[in-house]
C-alpha cells in the first residue's frame, strides 16, 4: 500500500481509486464469507485493509507532521473486530493543544476519508483531554483501553496508555461497578430479556456486548490481553471457555449475516430478514410447514444467547469475588447440612452433594425462596447443576419427595418469579418438566406474541405474582383486590406454567396441555378440586379474552352463558386474573384502557350472574325497564323534560334500550333532542367513555352506505374501530357508534382532533363520498411477513335473532368498508360488529339479518355473501 500511496495520490482520480478499492475488498470478504465457517479471519482482514488506507492517506495528507500525532483505533475497530458495514472509530492523540499547524491537513485528511466512503466516528485530543473524558464517563474509559496504534507517534500512544491504567483511573473495582449498572440499562431497555420476537444481536441481554463486558472487566483488572486467560486465573475450564468462544462466534457470523444482507450496519433480527438467514444458515429443507425454517432458526439462536447469558451471570459474579469483595472475605458460612453461603451466594457444600442427595437440585431453589437475604447461586454451584442435570430422569421425576419440593416452591411468599427463571436458565425446569423442554427458546412467529414461548410463560407468572405485591398496587388495583380472594395462589401459578406448554405440537394447545396439566397434578397428588381447576384453567385460558373481544357483552344471554362456562365465581376469579396476565405477558403494548374495562366488565356482569345464580337469569324484560328509568332519571336531572324524552325514544327499538348503557342513552337524547332535520347527519365524539375508548356517535336518515362510510372515513383517519353497534329506528333513522382508540391504542385526548374527526366523517357522510386523502392507517413494517389466509365462517346465533359472521384475515385499510360494501350489495342488514385486531391479524365478527331482519339460515345465501365478501377484499378462501 506504501508503494501505492505515491502512484494513486499522483493520480487525477484517487478518489475513485480508493473507492475502488475499497469495493473490490467488500467484495473479496462477501465471496469468502459462509455462514457456516468463522467469520474470525474476514473481521481481522477487514481491520488489516482499513489499516493500510488509512496509513496510506496518513502519511499523504499529514505529510511532515505524520510521526508528530498518532492515528489510533479504538471500539471494534481497535480490536481488530471490523464487521463489514461497522464504524471505523479513530482518535488522533495531539502532543500540544495548538493544532494550528496540522489543522488544515487533518481536516482534508478527515474530509478525504468520508469522500471515499468510509463511516467514520473520530475524535482529536491531547493526552490530557483524554484522560480528563475518561474520568467523567467511563463509556470513553472503556474505549481508551482497546486503543491501538495504526500510525503515528509511538510515545504519545504508549503515555496514554501509562496514565490511564487501573492504578491511575477507574480502578477495577469502580470500573465494575460502572460497567454492572451500564449493563442493568441496557437489559431494561429490552424488558430483561434475549428473547423479543426481534431480538437485537449486539446489545441485547447475552448479545455480543455481553461477551465484551466480561472481556473489559477482566482486561481492566488483569491488563490481559486475551480472554483465554480467564482459564490461567481459574474463571473457568477449557471445556466452559470453548464453550464462549462457539457462541461468540455463532453471534458473529449471524451478525455479518445481517451486514451482508441489509447493506448497512443492521443489528436487529427483525422479520424482514429471519427467513433469508434460516435459509443461509441451512434451516431450509423441502417438505417443511410454513414458518417451520424461520421457528428453527430463532430458536437456535435463541439457545446460543441462553448460554452466554448463564456464563455471563456466573463470570461477573465471579468477578465481583475478585474484584470487589476479595477473595479474603470469601468464608463459606454454613446453611444446613447440605448448602453454604459464600459471599451472600449459595454454595454446594461441597462437589459430591448432587450425587449423593439428587433432590438437592430442586431444594436449592426453595431454600433461595426461603432465604431473601441470599443473592443467588455461587458459579461454582451453577457449575455442578448443568453438570448433574442427568441425575433429572423418570426415577427422579416420580419420587414423592421430589414431587412435594418443587410443589413447595409455588407455594412461597416471595421470590418465585426469580426462582422459576433460574431454574429455566439453569435447565432445571426443562428436565423435571420434559414437556417444557419443547418450548424452551421457542419462538412464536407472529405479531402479537413478541416473546418466546418459554419467556412468555414466566412473565405470566411473574404477572400474576405482581397482582399479589403491595408495591405494583399502582398497576392494576383490581386485580390486586381480585387476588386477595384466591385460596390457594399456587393453583394460578401452576396453571400458569401449563396454559401454553402444548405450544407447537400439532392440535389445540389448550386442550393438550390440559391433559399434560393433569398427569403432571396426579402425579403430584394434588387434590381432585385444585386439579380440576388448575386443568379447567389451562383448557379455557382463552375464553375470557374471546368472550369479551368478540362478543356483545351488553347482551344478557351472552352475560348467561359464559356464567355457564364459568360455573362458579371461584373459577371467575381465577379465569379473570390469568387472562390478565396472560394478555400482558403476550405483548406490553396490546394491554390498553379499552381492554382493561372490557374485562373488567365481562367480570362484574358475570359475577353478579353467578352471585344471583345461574336458575335466576336476568329476564329482557327487567333489563329493558332498569336501563330506561336510569336513563331518564339522569335526563331529568340534567333539566331535560320528560315529554321530550319520550318524543326522542319513541321510535327506538327495545334492542337499543339493552345494548346501551344508560349513561350512553343519555348522551344521545340530549343530542338527538336538540337536533334538527337540516342539520343531519349528527356527528359527535366522547374522547372518554366506560370503556376506556371514545365513541363516535351517527344520527342519520338511513342509508345503505352509512356503514362502509363511516369506517373508510375512521380508518383514513388512522383510527382503530373496536366495537359498532348500528340500529335503526321505527321511523328508519340510524343510531351508530363506533368505539375507536388512535392506532397506536392511545385514547384521543386533543380537542382539535375530536373536532376533525366529527367534520371529516359528517361532511363524507354529508356527500356520500370518502375524499381521497391520504390514509394515515398504518399497516406494521413486520405485517407483510404474516400474511393470514382469509377465513369466512357462518355460526347461528343461539338466540335465533341474527346470524353470525365470523372473517378472519389480515388487517389493512379500509377492511370494514368494504366488508359493508358487500352487505349492501347483498341487501344485509348489520346489526353490530365486534372488531378485534391482534398484530396484522383481523379476527371480526358481524350480526347480520336480511331485510325482514331475519336470520340467514340458508345456504346457498350464505355462500353467495361469502363470495361477495372474497370479492371486496381480492381474496379467495
Amino acid at each position: 500500500m506504501n508503494t501505492l500511496n505515491k502512484t494513486i495520490f499522483s493520480q487525477k482520480d484517487s478518489l475513485q481509486q480508493f473507492k475502488q478499492l475499497l469495493k473490490q475488498k467488500d467484495a473479496e470478504l462477501r465471496q469468502k464469507f459462509n455462514p457456516h465457517k468463522s467469520v474470525a479471519k474476514l473481521l481481522q482482514d477487514k481491520s488489516d485493509f482499513i489499516d493500510e488506507i488509512l496509513i496510506c492517506c496518513w502519511q499523504h495528507f499529514l505529510g511532515e507532521h505524520t510521526d508528530q500525532l498518532s492515528l489510533c483505533a479504538v471500539g471494534g475497530y481497535g480490536r481488530r473486530e471490523l464487521f463489514p458495514y461497522s464504524d471505523i472509530d479513530l482518535v488522533v492523540l495531539l502532543d500540544s493543544e495548538d493544532t494550528t499547524a496540522y489543522q488544515e491537513a487533518l481536516s482534508n485528511f478527515f474530509t478525504f476519508l468520508w469522500d471515499i466512503g468510509l463511516k467514520l466516528g473520530q475524535s482529536v485530543r491531547t493526552i490530557n483531554q483524554c484522560i480528563d473524558a475518561a474520568i467523567a464517563d467511563q463509556t470513553i474509559m472503556t474505549s481508551l483501553m482497546e486503543i491501538r496504534l495504526i500510525i503515528g507517534n509511538a510515545k504519545l500512544h504508549k503515555t496514554l496508555k501509562q496514565q490511564t491504567t487501573s492504578d491511575k483511573i477507574w480502578p477495577s473495582d469502580q470500573f465494575f461497578a460502572a460497567k454492572m449498572e451500564e449493563q442493568r440499562q441496557r437489559y431494561a431497555k429490552f424488558h430483561d430479556t434475549a428473547y423479543n420476537l426481534e431480538p437485537n444481536v449486539k446489545e441485547g441481554p447475552g448479545g455480543l456486548r455481553d461477551r465484551q463486558v466480561i472481556a473489559w472487566v477482566f482486561k481492566r483488572h488483569y491488563n490481559s490481553s486475551t480472554l483465554k486467560e480467564l482459564i490461567k486465573y481459574g474463571f473457568m475450564p477449557e471445556s466452559e471457555y470453548l464453550e464462549l468462544v462457539a457462541a461468540l462466534e455463532v453471534l458473529w457470523r449471524i451478525r455479518y449475516a445481517l451486514h451482508l444482507l441489509t447493506n448497512r450496519c443492521e443489528d436487529r433480527l427483525i422479520f424482514d430478514y429471519q427467513r433469508d438467514l434460516a435459509r443461509q444458515f441451512g434451516f431450509s429443507t423441502e417438505h417443511q410447514e410454513y414458518n417451520q425454517d424461520v421457528e428453527q432458526f430463532m430458536q437456535f439462536y435463541f439457545k446460543t444467547v441462553l448460554g452466554l447469558e448463564r456464563l455471563n451471570e456466573m463470570l461477573l459474579q465471579l468477578f465481583n469475588e475478585r474484584f470487589v469483595s476479595g477473595e479474603a472475605i470469601c468464608k463459606a458460612i454454613p446453611l444446613n447440612d447440605k448448602f453454604v453461603v459464600i459471599n451472600g451466594y449459595l454454595e454446594a457444600a461441597d462437589d459430591t452433594l448432587f450425587e449423593r442427595h439428587p433432590l438437592a437440585l430442586l431444594e436449592l431453589f426453595l431454600v433461595l425462596e426461603q432465604n431473601s437475604s441470599i443473592k443467588g447461586v455461587r458459579a461454582t454451584t451453577i457449575r455442578l447443576i448443568r453438570k448433574n442435570l442427568h441425575l433429572i430422569d423418570d426415577a427422579f421425576r416420580h419420587n414423592k419427595a421430589a414431587n412435594r419440593l418443587f410443589i413447595e416452591a409455588f407455594r412461597q411468599p416471595l421470590g418465585i418469579t426469580d426462582q422459576l427463571r433460574r431454574m429455566n436458565r439453569y435447565g432445571i425446569l426443562a428436565a423435571y418438566i420434559p414437556c417444557f423442554a419443547n418450548i424452551v427458546a421457542r419462538m412464536q412467529y407472529d405479531l402479537f406474541h413478541i416473546y418466546t414461548v418459554d419467556e412468555h410463560t414466566l412473565f405470566v407468572i411473574r404477572n400474576l405474582r405482581r397482582f399479589a405485591l403491595e408495591r405494583h398496587l399502582d398497576e392494576l388495583p383490581f386485580c390486586n383486590d381480585i387476588f386477595q380472594l384466591i385460596a390457594k395462589p399456587e393453583i394460578l401459578y401452576l396453571a400458569g406454567l401449563f396454559h401454553d406448554i402444548a405450544k407447537g405440537r400439532n392440535g389445540d394447545h389448550s386442550a393438550i396441555g390440559e391433559e399434560i396439566a393433569r398427569e403432571f397434578c396426579i402425579q403430584h397428588e394434588l387434590s381432585s378440586h385444585d386439579t380440576n381447576l388448575i386443568c379447567w384453567l389451562v383448557r379455557n385460558h382463552l375464553v375470557m379474552s374471546m368472550t369479551a373481544q368478540r362478543k356483545d357483552i351488553s347482551d344478557p344471554d351472552i352475560i348467561h352463558q359464559f356464567a355457564q362456562t364459568v360455573g362458579s365465581i371461584e373459577y371467575l376469579n381465577y379465569l379473570y386474573l390469568l387472562t390478565v396476565a396472560d394478555i400482558r405477558a403476550t405483548n406490553p403494548e396490546l394491554w390498553n384502557a379499552w381492554k382493561d374495562a372490557l374485562l373488567k366488565e365481562l367480570y362484574s356482569a358475570t359475577y353478579s350472574t353467578l352471585h344471583r345464580g345461574l336458575h335466576n337469569p336476568v329476564k329482557i324484560a327487567d333489563r329493558l325497564l332498569e336501563n330506561k328509568k336510569e336513563a331518564k332519571d339522569e335526563l331529568i336531572k340534567l333539566g331535560i323534560s320528560e315529554p321530550v324524552i319520550i318524543r326522542s325514544w319513541q321510535h327506538a327499538s327495545d334492542d337499543y334500550f339493552l345494548r346501551y348503557s344508560a349513561d350512553e342513552i343519555a348522551w344521545h337524547t340530549i343530542a338527538i333532542a336538540s337536533s334538527k332535520e337540516d342539520e343531519l347527519p349528527l356527528v359527535l365524539l366522547r374522547p372518554q367513555t366506560q370503556r376506556g375508548s371514545a365513541e363516535v356517535f351517527v344520527y342519520t336518515k338511513n342509508e345503505e352506505a352509512i356503514f362502509s362510510l363511516s369506517t373508510a372515513t375512521l380508518d383514513q383517519l388512522g383510527l382503530t374501530i373496536l366495537d359498532a353497534r348500528i340500529m335503526t329506528t321505527t321511523d328508519d333513522y340510524v343510531l351508530n357508534s363506533f368505539l375507536v382508540l388512535e392506532q397506536s391504542g392511545d385514547p384521543i385526548n386533543e380537542l382539535f382532533r375530536e373536532v376533525h374527526i366529527c367534520t371529516a366523517l359528517r361532511n363524507n357522510l354529508l356527500h356520500h363520498e370518502v375524499k381521497k386523502h391520504k390514509n394515515i392507517h398504518r399497516q406494521s413494517r413486520q405485517a407483510k411477513h404474516f400474511p393470514i389466509p382469509t377465513s369466512i365462517q357462518f355460526h347461528a346465533d343461539p338466540l335465533n335473532r341474527h346470524t353470525i359472521i365470523e372473517l378472519i384475515t389480515t388487517d389493512h385499510a379500509g377492511l370494514l368498508s368494504k366488508i359493508g360494501r358487500a352487505f349492501v350489495q347483498k341487501n344485509i342488514h348489520l346489526h353490530s360488529a365486534k372488531i378485534t385486531t391482534i398484530g396484522s391479524r383481523a379476527e371480526d365478527m358481524f350480526y347480520i339479518t336480511d331485510n325482514h331482519s331475519q336470520p340467514i339460515a340458508d345456504t346457498a345465501k350464505q355462500e353467495q355473501i361469502r363470495e361477495e365478501m372474497l370479492k371486496m377484499l381480492g381474496a379467495t378462501s
